[in-house]
């Protein structure tokens, strides 16, 4: 019979095959006339044989191919479930390694000082992807944040203050401002490779600021503004605020100086059947859902052609806002981002 690769065959085809094997061999047949009749070198009947006889029919099955799980590994199981762990639950200059995100060469690092064992960088990359870790734009947080005081507004602060605003019959608006510049230019575009494209800016630029405050329910109040928020901006947004609202307003603000300065204390005193406002924890945006609207304008405007006056630059932001005070939907859609959706 033609000779057989049996690597070739299917799993039941080869079960089969060794069957008949064994069968033959019962019958007293020797293993060069068994190998002459199944296509199999006779070395290859003698290993079926032999595995028959150490396992019984379980040797007939096939098995996975290959080496078995953690073969030439040079991290154990245990070791790799604490670098894993490590890799999770800490940045690397927690762990005293001088690298401030986990690249490849970081791991590297960490896996020589943890446990001796030296991987080349393309060997720690395969261990990153069997693990399940992908290379990511890392999001910034202050370093002065307190995590402590951020867990305590979510779980404690806040859910108080929606009781109230729901007891009084309140709304809860969130408020924060934001700076736009006329050569500020974001994204990417298409280019001949190696010619990186070029955008013209003003070498004498123009800003604006923006007050805005925006409602788990899509309503939006904003202001623009002539530079940096100061107190007397804020208070004339605060006016419009009290003046446009159904009810008493509960604002919520970050803890910037003149959101705490003692003007506006002075005119917030004395109108708390109006208006209260509470503070988010130092160095926290991120539990403020208006910073949604401000990343929305940012993307709109420098998109466009790079304002060439103030003018220009404050009809696209004044433009912009317009059209997104009239999309309540769309408004509402940031508080389902993951830090905003405690708020939604």
């Amino acid at each position: 019979m033609k000779h057989v690769d049996m690597r070739k065959l299917p799993a039941a085809a080869q079960e089969e095959r060794r069957r008949q094997v064994i069968g033959l061999r019962r019958a007293g047949q020797t293993y060069d006339a068994i190998a002459a009749q199944v296509g199999l070198s006779p070395t290859g009947v003698f290993d079926i044989c032999k595995r028959f006889a150490e396992r019984g029919p379980a040797g007939l099955e096939t098995g996975p191919r290959g080496p078995g799980p953690g073969h030439g590994r040079f991290l154990n199981a245990d070791q790799e479930a604490q670098a894993r762990a490590l890799i999770r639950r800490h940045t690397p200059d927690e762990l005293g390694l001088s690298f401030a995100l986990w690249s490849r060469a970081a791991v590297r690092e960490l896996l020589l000082r943890r446990f001796g064992v030296r991987l080349a960088v393309r060997t720690t990359g395969t261990y990153l992807a069997r693990w399940g870790f992908t290379a990511q734009k890392p999001l910034r947080r202050a370093y002065e944040q307190d995590p402590a005081a951020v867990r305590r507004w979510l779980r404690r602060d806040y859910p108080a203050i929606a009781a109230r605003a729901k007891a009084e019959g309140g709304t809860i608006f969130w408020g924060d401002e934001t700076g736009l510049r006329s050569d500020d230019v974001r994204g990417r575009g298409y280019a001949p490779r190696g010619r990186t494209p070029e955008v013209r800016v003003n070498h004498r630029r123009a800003g604006l600021g923006l007050i805005s405050a925006v409602t788990n329910r899509g309503e939006l109040r904003w202001m623009v503004l002539d530079g940096a928020i100061k107190a007397p901006g804020l208070l004339r947004f605060l006016a419009r605020l009290v003046r446009d609202a159904d009810g008493k307003v509960f604002l919520i603000l970050d803890r910037l100086p003149v959101h705490r300065s003692a003007k506006v204390r002075a005119w917030l005193a004395g109108r708390e059947a109006e208006i209260e406002v509470f503070h988010l924890p130092g160095y926290s945006p991120e539990p403020n859902p208006d910073e949604g609207v401000n990343g929305d304008l940012k993307r709109a405007v420098t998109r466009r052609e790079p304002a060439r006056s103030k003018a220009q630059l404050k009809r696209a932001v004044v433009g912009h806002m317009r059209k997104l005070s009239k999309l309540p939907h769309r408004v509402r859609s940031f508080f389902g981002h993951g830090t905003f959706r405690y708020a939604a």
